[in-house]
């Protein structure tokens, strides 16, 4: 074999890895019963708020906000954000949660809400979490 078809190969072998391990690392959105079943891993879970139940925020007891979200499967999960409540959080059409299960609690470290137009014109508001010192 020549020195050019070996570098090809290799060439070849390097792209093909790339490639997998992109698709392994895309995410895709799952309901709370897969994530709950896999402690730790992080999952983007979509859903919509429950009003009915209550929203709390109050950082000098508990840095976390928390809500309760209505995944597309219909399961309710209470959800911890560590940051604060955004606004005109209760305005959102879905909201799109990036997080893990951690001790049996979904808690969640970007929320993503889809705003309906007539509030936001249609734009995708994301949030991340305060990082932890």
């Amino acid at each position: 074999m020549k020195k050019i078809h070996l570098i090809g190969i290799v060439i070849i072998a390097v792209s093909v890895g790339v490639i997998l391990s992109t698709i392994a690392d895309s995410s895709t959105y799952t309901g709370f019963s897969q994530a709950s079943e896999n402690p730790g891993l992080e999952f983007q879970v979509v859903g919509k708020l429950n009003l009915e139940n209550e929203m709390s925020y109050n950082p000098e007891e508990n840095p976390y906000f928390t809500f309760y979200l209505i995944d597309g499967e219909g399961k309710e999960e209470l959800v911890k954000f560590k940051g604060s409540k955004p606004q005109d959080f209760e305005r959102s059409d879905q909201v799109v949660i990036t997080g893990q299960y951690l001790e049996g609690e979904f808690i969640a470290s970007k929320i993503l809400m889809k705003c309906p137009s007539k509030y936001n014109e249609g734009n995708n508001i994301e949030i991340k979490a305060l990082s932890e010192s």
